[in-house]
């Protein structure tokens, strides 16, 4: 089954405040193992503009640390999974523990 998981970062790892990330990482995966990654830089920070942006982009996953209840609706209206409480590491470790089942996904770090 092919994924496109795209991940939030800031210097390289996880960003915890997913609206506002440096870049992101997009990655690609068949049959539970990474195929290729590249890094996107995003639009302006706008409420609602990212799930958006990301489906055009053919994301099927989003990893993040914290994101507030009317973006993760908006994912599931794009039909994208979304994961989030997710330990800061770097994006191919993230998506590993994804593909894998491994992700430990806790507390969601955002508020609104």
């Amino acid at each position: 089954m092919k994924k496109i998981i795209a991940i939030p970062l800031e210097n390289g790892i996880l960003c915890s405040h997913f609206g506002h990330c440096q870049q992101f990482a997009i990655i690609n995966a068949e049959n539970n193992s990474i195929t290729g990654e590249t890094f996107v830089t995003p639009p302006p920070h706008e409420p609602g503009l990212l799930p958006a942006w990301l489906a055009e982009k053919g994301v099927t996953d989003v990893i993040a640390g914290g994101m507030g209840q009317r973006a993760i609706d908006l994912f599931n209206q794009q039909k994208i999974n979304v994961f989030v409480g997710a330990p800061i590491k770097k994006s191919k470790d993230l998506a590993n523990d994804l593909l894998n089942n491994t992700l430990s996904a806790g507390a969601n770090y955002c508020d609104h």
